[in-house]
């Protein structure tokens, strides 16, 4: 038996550790598994009321491994079970220990298997195989080891529990690292200061309170504020700290940030942390004692690290806002207004989505200089702000578009045109703009914000193409036409690669003569049954607005130019070939020299060839395109304006063009039967005579039609009359056999 002596010096020789709170300490959580009553009253009487470590012990009590699995659940922070092996059955304790490891995962709990026949079991093969700390014999256990061997287990489960709170603080703060890009990232920070701090000092997370000057999501950055806490404080969080009910914690961080120093009060500790100027936080721990001085130069290294942290996090919130705020206008940017589409989608608001976009801005930058284009987005930002209010989000999406989010109240297409009726002041500008509006109202939970940005940016191009208004809403047909438009588009690109495209041949035939003068290449797009893929008037579009238009057009005039000289080789020589020519092809840096090259691989006479463009494009890009004319004309290539008439052609800019030929559009030639009787053909015939050059009049259809065209002078047409377009391999038998007594004017030579 053990004296008392004995159990007065184990109790006082055991050391503290740190700083012990005020009040009753938890107590150590101890299971006894045994299914022999007398161990159990034997524990209970030696460890019953003895004090380790400067804690109680709390005695749990099991006859089985049933009842002991029981206790376990109940009491997961047990931190030592004393087991006996052979209960219920002769593998109870050991099966028992697998169960606290492999299933309730408890690596920190101490485990002592405690045996009554100590040969049943060999005792290095249960140490190699369990997870178990000790193993003794129950005759070997008295009194003074039992008690020496439970406070080496204790002190083992307290430095074990130590490591993993100060783990779990590390990896919350690593998390917290990782979510600096979220607008909680302070809260968790100071989440893992309280982890921290608690297994420093051995402390409950309930007594620590991390305060920050300034609000953490923005606003008030002169009060403190409340951003970590646990426990009774814990729905304090992001709130001021003199809302909280505790006020001697509101007075000790109040004097720590104040002071800017540290506060070691008798039954608290302050710590101040400065990260930068005007970034200060104090952290209240209730730490019951004063610290020990020992302790505080640990403190103060740990404070200065976390300092490190929160500058961090500060600069990282900086980021952010970098991040998704555009730097002209302090809008957000296109990736926050994805975000708030998303955000409203997901919380199904009653919202619509607009994309505002400036006309012309491009041409007013460029006239008047990037700053006073920057100037004029800054302007336009100020009127929506000023205008639409705090209901609506607002962001700058691109150079000259604007996105708005917000009810349909203030949200529509007359709200927002009219931001644009009085003149914008920029510097000493008064400049009036117009604006193109898309909207979207189509707000499904499932939608992503990309989606969502896309329907309205839909909305938005159709408005821009538009002549007849300045707004478009998203219906989801217009999406489909554009899933229709790309897939189209990827087929041509596709089927253009693989060859499948063919170049056919129009006659033009003299009016006068009904001969045959000349070709025009237009490409056709077969699907190999007999049909076509797609129309011109559906595919050239399209290969325009991609930009494909200009691989092909290079093609079609290689393909144009050498048969031209098959045909001369076989006899039709003299004939003229006419080629289209698009805004993408002048726009391209070495156009001239693609006809150049054209002309000298293929050997074809360059005044031979003929080179159509769109009175569009000829009005449109008139420097760009005289520029090109004029080298064009020097190598000897002639030139038609085609489509003439549905333009708005300057007579003025059209004189000092090096045209050949005005080609009347098809539109004018179908109103000779109807009451106009061929009024603008008549028109422009007279004007190809005043300019001096020839007429091609375009969808010849019928002998009336002719009959007027040669009454009025015009010079030469095309059209399904004489001839329709025709594939290379026809086009040889149709030369040698024309219809309506249209003949070749060279015959082949064989």
């Amino acid at each position: 038996e053990m004296i008392d002596d004995e159990l007065v010096l184990l109790s006082d020789d055991l050391p503290s550790s740190g700083a012990s709170p005020a009040g009753s300490p938890p107590p150590w959580k101890l299971l006894v598994v045994d299914d022999d009553d007398e161990v159990h009253t034997v524990t209970r009487f030696v460890l019953g009321n003895l004090r380790i470590l400067g804690r109680p012990l709390q005695l749990y009590h099991a006859y089985d491994s049933r009842q002991g699995r029981s206790e376990l659940c109940s009491h997961p922070d047990v931190a030592l079970a004393l087991l006996d092996v052979v209960m219920e059955t002769e593998r109870a304790g050991l099966d028992l220990v697998s169960y606290i490891r492999d299933e309730l995962h408890l690596s920190e709990c101490r485990i002592m298997l405690r045996t009554g026949q100590p040969g049943y079991a060999p005792e290095l093969a249960v140490i190699q195989q369990y997870d178990i700390n000790d193993y003794r014999t129950k005759a070997e256990l008295t009194n003074t080891r039992l008690i020496t061997t439970v406070s080496a287990a204790l002190r083992s489960y307290q430095q074990l529990h130590a490591l993993a709170e100060h783990r779990r603080g590390l990896e919350l703060i690593v998390g917290a690292a990782a979510d600096l890009m979220e607008q909680h990232a302070i809260t968790n920070l100071a989440e893992g200061i309280l982890t921290q701090l608690a297994a420093l000092l051995k402390l409950p997370v309930d007594g620590i309170v991390c305060s920050q000057r300034g609000a953490p999501f923005g606003g008030d950055g002169e009060k403190c504020y409340v951003v970590g806490a646990a426990g009774r404080h814990a729905a304090y969080i992001a709130r001021p700290l003199d809302e909280l009910p505790d006020r001697r914690v509101v007075r000790s961080i109040q004097v720590c940030v104040a002071k800017r120093q540290h506060v070691f009060a008798p039954d608290h500790t302050v710590l101040y942390l400065k990260a930068a100027p005007n970034q200060e936080a104090a952290i209240f721990v209730d730490s019951g004692n004063a610290v020990a001085a020992m302790d505080r130069p640990l403190l103060e290294v740990f404070v200065a690290n976390i300092a490190a942290c929160f500058r961090n996090v500060k600069l990282v919130e900086r980021l952010h806002d970098l991040a998704f705020e555009d730097q002209v206008t302090r809008l957000a940017n296109r990736l926050q207004y994805i975000a708030d589409l998303e955000s409203a989608a997901r919380a199904r608001r009653d919202v619509i989505a607009a994309l505002i976009d400036i006309d012309h801005f491009a041409d007013l930058n460029d006239g008047l200089g990037p700053d006073v284009g920057d100037l004029l987005l800054i302007a336009f930002a100020t009127r929506l702000r000023e205008h639409l209010g705090d209901g609506c989000r607002l962001a700058r999406i691109g150079a000259d578009v604007f996105g708005v989010l917000g009810p349909a109240s203030v949200v529509n297409a007359d709200h927002l045109g009219a931001l644009c009726y009085e003149p914008f002041e920029v510097g000493e500008y008064q400049l009036p703009i117009t604006v193109s509006i898309g909207l979207c109202r189509h707000f499904e939970e499932s939608a992503t914000g990309l989606t969502l940005l896309k329907r309205v940016n839909i909305a938005l191009n159709r408005a821009k193409r538009s002549f007849s208004s300045h707004y478009e809403d998203y219906r989801p047909e217009l999406e489909e036409n554009t899933r229709w438009r790309v897939e189209v588009l990827r087929q041509l690109r596709q089927d253009f690669q693989a060859g499948k495209l063919e170049v056919w041949y129009q006659p033009q035939v003299a009016l006068a003569s009904h001969t045959v003068t000349g070709l025009e290449a237009l490409v056709r797009w077969p699907n190999g049954k007999g049909g076509f893929t797609q129309t011109p008037d559906v595919f050239i579009p399209l290969a325009e607005y991609s930009g494909l238009i200009v691989q092909i057009g290079v093609w079609v005039l290689e393909q144009a130019c050498a048969e031209h000289v098959r045909l001369a080789q076989n006899g039709f020589t003299g004939l003229t070939m006419a080629v289209n020519v698009s805004i993408g092809q002048f726009r391209k840096a070495g156009f001239v020299d693609d006809v150049a090259r054209a002309l000298k691989n293929s050997g074809m006479p360059a005044e031979l060839l003929e080179l159509e463009i769109t009175e569009s494009i000829a009005m449109d890009e008139p420097r760009i395109v005289r520029q090109s004319l004029d080298a064009l004309k020097q190598m000897g290539v002639r030139i038609a304006i085609d489509d003439f008439g549905t333009g708005f052609s300057s007579l003025g800019q059209l004189q000092n063009l090096p045209i050949d030929r005005l080609k009347i559009d098809r539109t004018f030639i179908q109103e000779i039967a109807q009451e106009k009787r061929g009024l603008y053909a008549e028109t422009i015939v007279g004007l190809a005579g005043d300019l001096k050059v020839q007429s091609v009049a375009e969808g010849v259809e019928t002998p009336e039609q002719a009959a007027v065209l040669r009454r009025l002078g015009c010079t030469t047409v095309q059209g399904w009359l004489y001839g329709r377009a025709l594939p290379r391999a026809e086009l040889d038998r149709w030369l040698r056999s024309p219809p309506l007594e249209v003949t070749v004017g060279h015959q082949p030579l064989a």
